[in-house]
Formats: structure tokens, C-alpha cells, sequence
């Protein structure tokens, strides 16, 4: 039988029922829409409305049930126009993994229905007319979907959890060694007293390490949840205008201003793990170490062409490491909220600044996608991309079709 065979021969016992249909069925089988030469009548309205109510889906208006089984039929009759076709074992087998979620057989599924006033044949023609139109959807579609690894990697780390807190900072980043460690400490201690977004900045372009000094030490809306755990509630503690304390981190101390705080627009991030990776450059922040590290930059696009840098050098100068937020260094972690997947940094040094660390940030995963895999993430990328492309089907067939309502 073809997919939309059982519902088309529904609509014709309707027909022929509603001639012999008494008058006192208060119209029961009465047309409420025609889809080009096929009906939907009030009892199909008022059966998808029981059955909805079965599956303790959300109940919907009389009015959206009419337009989406108006949608069915024009589901229905692409499927049909297309030659696609379900035999009965392909029927049973579709029922009963339906019937499967609710952990029951096929026949206690229907059981159910029928206790709940819902016909055998609603529910056959509810998932006949699914697996038609995901048949179809696939066969036109699927060869143009593709799921890149950078989507995957942005779904493993969207969370859909409520809004969070977006803050705007200015940062200075004092060179540190153990040398030059005392003077460092008082540098610190004096620009920790500023007294003004102004003179922070002033003082940022005259002594930060980073790359925003060129910019006053000024860094972009930056989402709370991207900062390390240990420094997300000394900056939602301060006041705007107001710098943090001194924070020592390897061969540095950080300072931070707080100049905004806002409510976020996307879904608030919680961060089970956080890959990223470091290639060590010998020579510091001399410029032929420099140099060799924008050669990098313009040779890779993300951490694994890291491993051709590496190639023949040894192992330990390249180290791709995924973490947990709380156990990544704090200045390595500090970078790492300035960065999306496959951007880089040049910020920090090692070995008493003798040694120049280019890091890369890999890939974030949100908590709620830890147990999630790649091939996962990438069905359920591919599920969306199909969905959009049945939205605009239906949306053309829907401009195509006659529909007419009483």
C-alpha cells in the first residue's frame, strides 16, 4: 500500500458515510477543509485532538489541528506523487516502534487509544504519513546535507539552559619573572588604585603583555560563564569602575576593571571540558620567536595541524590537552575566554619567560552535551538541516495547493 493509502481510503469511507450519516451526529462527519480533491473532517479534528491528549502532548486548538492535518494531506499526496511506498510488514514495524516508546506492545498501544476514544486508524495513519514524509524528505535532501566538524564542535558546546550574565572588562597583564617579581608586585598595587576607566587603559597601553593593550586593555562582552570558575565571582563582586585585587598567575600578575554588566542574549554556558592546546616557541617574546608563532597562526586553522608544526620536534613541545574549567591554569584559562574554537593566543610565557606559549583554543562541551558523542551531535545537526528543508516543502506545497475551508 502506498503511505498515503490508508488515509485516503479513510477520507473516502467519510464520504460515503456522511450521505448516510443521521441528522442528530451533529455534523460529525462534516468537511472543515478541502486539500486539493482530499477532505478533513470535525471527527479527524476531534480524534488527533484525543490522541495528542494520549501521548501527553501539548493540546493544541481546534483551529492549529484543522491546519496541520491540512498539513498531512498535503504530506500525503507528495509522498503518493513520489511513488513512495510502505508495505504492511514496513506498517507493523513502524507501529510497533512507536508503540515501543511507550514500552508496550502494538496491540495494549491500541488498547489504550481505544479506552481513550482514539480509532486504530488514527493512530496507523498518524505514523504512516510520518515515515512517508521522512522518506521523502531523506530521498530529496539528504545528499545536500553536510555537517561540518566546526557545527559539531559549536553544538557540543551550546547549552540551552536560561540566559546568563554577560560582563565588559579591561585587563592589565604584568610580565612577571622571578627577577623582576618585586617590582611587578608594586606596579600591581598601584594600578589595582586607579581611579578611572581612563587612567586603567593609560596604564594597560604602558605596561600589559596582552594584545588588547593597544586597545586601553579594553576586552569585548564577554560571557561570565567563559571566564575561569575562580575569577567568575571576584568580577560579578565588583561595582562598575572598580578593579580586581592583584591575581598572580604563572610568571604574571592580572588585574581586571569591570566597565558594564548586562544580561546575556544566548543561553547561559556551563563548561564540562575545555580543549585546547600549547606549542612551545623557544626564545620568549623575542621577535624571531614572535615571528615563528604568526607563521603558525597563518599555517593552521585548528589544533590538529598543530601536530605538522610539531612534526620532528620533540613531543613535549606540543601538548593538546581537554580539562575540566577548573583545572586549567588560571592564565591559560584567562586566554581561553578571549577565544573561539581554532583562535590562538600569544599572551603567556614558561620557563621564567624564556619560552613563548602559542595556544589555541580546540573546542568547548557544554555539561548537558558531555555524554554526548561527535556522531551524535552530527545526526542531530543533520535532523535540523533536514527539518528546515521539510518546513520549506510544506510551505511551497501549502502556496501550491487549493485549500479551501468552509
Amino acid at each position: 500500500m502506498t503511505c498515503s493509502g490508508a488515509i485516503n481510503r479513510f477520507s473516502s469511507l467519510l464520504i460515503a458515510a456522511l450521505a448516510a450519516w443521521p441528522v442528530f451526529a451533529d455534523g460529525l462527519f462534516d468537511p472543515v477543509a478541502r486539500v486539493n480533491d482530499a477532505i478533513v473532517t470535525e471527527y479527524e479534528v476531534e480524534q488527533r485532538q484525543r490522541f495528542l491528549s494520549v501521548l501527553d502532548a501539548p493540546v493544541t486548538t481546534r483551529e492549529a489541528t484543522i491546519e496541520t492535518l491540512i498539513d498531512d494531506r498535503l504530506r500525503s499526496q507528495a509522498v503518493q506523487d513520489a511513488g513512495i511506498e510502505l508495505t504492511e510488514e514496513g506498517v507493523a514495524q513502524s507501529l510497533a516502534e512507536f508503540a515501543g516508546r511507550a514500552e508496550l506492545t502494538t496491540e495494549a498501544f491500541i488498547a489504550n487509544l481505544r479506552e481513550a476514544g482514539v480509532d486504530e486508524e488514527t493512530f496507523r495513519d498518524f505514523v504512516v504519513n510520518s515515515v512517508g514524509w521522512r522518506e521523502l524528505i531523506r530521498g530529496l535532501y539528504l545528499g545536500s546535507v553536510d555537517v561540518t566538524d566546526a557545527e559539531v564542535d559549536e553544538a557540543l558546546a551550546t547549552s540551552t539552559n536560561t540566559r546568563g550574565i554577560n560582563v565588559l572588562l579591561s585587563e592589565v597583564i604584568i610580565p612577571a619573572p622571578e627577577q623582576e617579581a618585586e617590582q611587578a608586585a608594586e606596579l600591581a598595587q598601584i594600578i589595582a588604585e586607579a581611579g578611572s576607566q581612563a587612567e586603567f587603559s593609560d596604564l594597560a597601553r604602558q605596561y600589559s603583555a596582552t594584545a588588547s593593550r593597544g586597545d586601553g586593555g579594553r576586552l569585548p562582552w564577554t560571557p561570565v560563564d567563559q571566564l575561569p570558575p575562580s575569577l567568575q565571582p571576584i568580577i560579578l563582586g565588583l561595582v562598575v569602575g572598580e578593579v580586581t585585587a592583584p591575581l598572580p598567575i604563572p610568571n604574571a600578575i592580572a588585574l581586571f576593571q569591570l566597565r558594564g554588566i548586562r544580561e546575556g542574549t544566548a543561553p547561559r554556558q556551563i563548561y564540562a571540558e575545555i580543549e585546547y592546546a600549547t606549542y612551545a616557541i623557544p626564545g620568549g617574546r623575542s621577535a624571531p620567536a614572535l615571528a615563528v608563532a604568526a607563521q603558525v597562526r597563518a599555517t593552521v586553522d585548528g589544533c590538529k595541524d598543530l601536530y605538522k608544526v610539531a612534526q620532528g620536534q620533540p613531543e613535549q613541545l606540543l601538548e593538546i590537552t581537554a580539562q575540566a574549567p577548573a583545572a586549567i591554569p588560571r592564565d591559560i584559562a584567562i586566554e581561553l575566554a578571549k577565544l573561539d574554537p581554532g583562535e590562538s593566543s600569544v599572551a603567556l610565557t614558561r620557563s621564567n619567560e624564556q619560552t613563548l606559549l602559542f595556544l589555541m583554543l580546540c573546542k568547548r562541551t557544554a555539561t548537558e552535551n558531555a555524554g554526548v558523542t561527535r556522531a551524535q551531535a552530527a545526526d542531530a545537526l543533520r535532523q535540523r538541516k533536514l527539518q528546515d528543508f521539510a518546513d520549506a516543502l510544506i510551505a511551497q506545497l501549502r502556496a501550491d495547493a487549493r485549500i479551501l475551508r468552509p
